[in-house]
């Protein structure tokens, strides 16, 4: 039955079948013929793989974002980066990362980030004299951190996937999202003064304390739900439907930019975007079921573990194996199907599953600005009116620099677990 169903798997992401269409059409032809146990058995585990209180979070971290970005508050968090590092040459990529950085903690989103402050700063980078392919390539590796920095929709579902800590996975990722920001930070001050981008980067900047004041409720955002997380007061899920009552409040009394039609439309957006991902975890959930039924994954642990006879190669073996499903493969899809599957292999090497964790969403991370099918690619190219071929010599080197940092989450275990082991343990 394994083979029918990765066949089947295979051939109908061939024809450009949905993912999670295909997961759920493979799961019943590996029931109808290759499984004694009756169809009616499908709807059962759909709505099991769906009956999860955590889940809940994913729709109302989406629905909050959206109503902050629509809001106005990606206006005000560039503004405020600006204010921060404008004024240094190559002000307006190093602008890219912090917002990124930040946004990332309200949407939970990269392809989100990707919009909203590629709609604000490539146009604004192409202006400054930055290569338009370059400005898009920028735009595409910084909003990789919106799957790291907390609240972080992958992370959710590592956690709801292998029954791990979500507070401790949303700890865990300020370390290697922080990582990667610096990274990106140091690599673009070297680009541009090299290149020579970036000169007058500082034009019109707003005083710091104006733009702090400006950006401060959009700021208080993630304080007051990851503090809330942390402090014991309620739950990652709770935390979730309050950021859509703090986002509603903070855009439509405080900024006063958030408009009904604007709500309409940000409702309208999330609910398609969270049917798409409940549609793979349904298809996830059926096809795992069926994955762990037929015995495979005891097949691949034995196998495992007497070709990868240590951590370290076994850990090389997982980045490549992830880097490359990450380039072919929609991070969802590609938690819940292979997350349930490698994790307990991993425990079995002594890797902490909220460090495989993070292992497994910053290599995955990665492959969404890498061809042929990283969906942060396909959203900078968009906001640029620009064909993929513009973009790949510049973001080649930033996907080096990712690398670098993949290898250093991976071998480096306290850049993941620092702050878990000080607070939970």
């Amino acid at each position: 039955m394994n083979a029918a169903l990765a066949f089947s798997v295979l051939i109908l992401f061939a024809v450009a079948v949905p993912i999670g269409v295909s997961l759920v059409l493979a799961s019943a032809f590996g029931i109808h013929f290759f499984s004694n146990v009756p169809l009616l058995l499908m709807a059962q585990r759909v709505f099991t793989s769906l009956d999860s209180f955590p889940l809940l979070a994913v729709p109302l971290f989406i629905l909050s974002g959206n109503l902050m970005a629509a809001g106005g508050i990606s206006e005000r968090l560039v503004g405020l980066a600006k204010s921060m590092v404008g004024g240094i040459q190559g002000g307006l990529a190093c602008t890219c990362v912090i917002t990124c950085m930040i946004f990332a903690s309200v949407s939970g989103s990269s392809v989100a980030t990707t919009f909203a402050i590629g709609a604000i700063l490539i146009p604004a980078m192409v202006r400054h004299g930055y290569p338009v392919g370059t400005a898009a390539g920028i735009q595409a590796s910084s909003a990789e951190l919106g799957v790291l920095i907390p609240p972080s929709i992958p992370l959710i579902l590592f956690g709801v996937a292998t029954e791990t800590s979500v507070g401790q996975l949303f700890l865990a990722g300020l370390g290697p999202g922080l990582l990667i920001a610096a990274a990106l930070f140091v690599y673009l001050r070297i680009l541009c003064k090299i290149k020579g981008y970036g000169l007058r980067d500082g034009d019109d900047s707003e005083p710091f304390p104006k733009a702090l004041v400006k950006a401060f409720w959009a700021l208080l955002m993630p304080v007051v739900v990851l503090g809330g997380i942390y402090g014991g007061v309620f739950t990652p899920t709770e935390a979730s439907a309050i950021a859509v009552v703090y986002a509603l409040v903070v855009g439509m009394f405080v900024y006063r930019s958030l408009t009904w039609a604007k709500i309409h439309d940000a409702f309208q957006t999330s609910v398609v975007s969270s049917t798409i991902i409940m549609i793979i975890i349904a298809g996830a959930g059926l096809f795992s079921f069926l994955v762990t039924r037929s015995g495979l994954p005891t097949i691949i642990a034995d196998w495992v573990q007497q070709v990868f006879t240590d951590k370290v190669s076994f850990l090389l073996a997982v980045n490549v194996f992830l880097f490359i499903v990450g380039m072919f493969v929609e991070t969802s899809a590609a938690i819940l199907v292979l997350a349930p599957l490698l994790t307990p292999i991993a425990v079995n090497y002594g890797v902490d599953p909220v460090h495989f964790g993070l292992i497994i969403v910053v290599n995955l991370a990665l492959g969404m600005f890498t061809p042929p099918v990283g969906v942060n690619l396909f959203a900078a190219c968009a906001v640029a009116k620009i064909s993929i071929q513009k973009i790949i010599p510049s973001l080649l080197p930033m996907v080096l620099v990712v690398m670098g940092c993949v290898l250093l989450v991976t071998y480096i275990p306290f850049i993941s677990l620092g702050l878990v082991e000080y607070f939970y343990r």
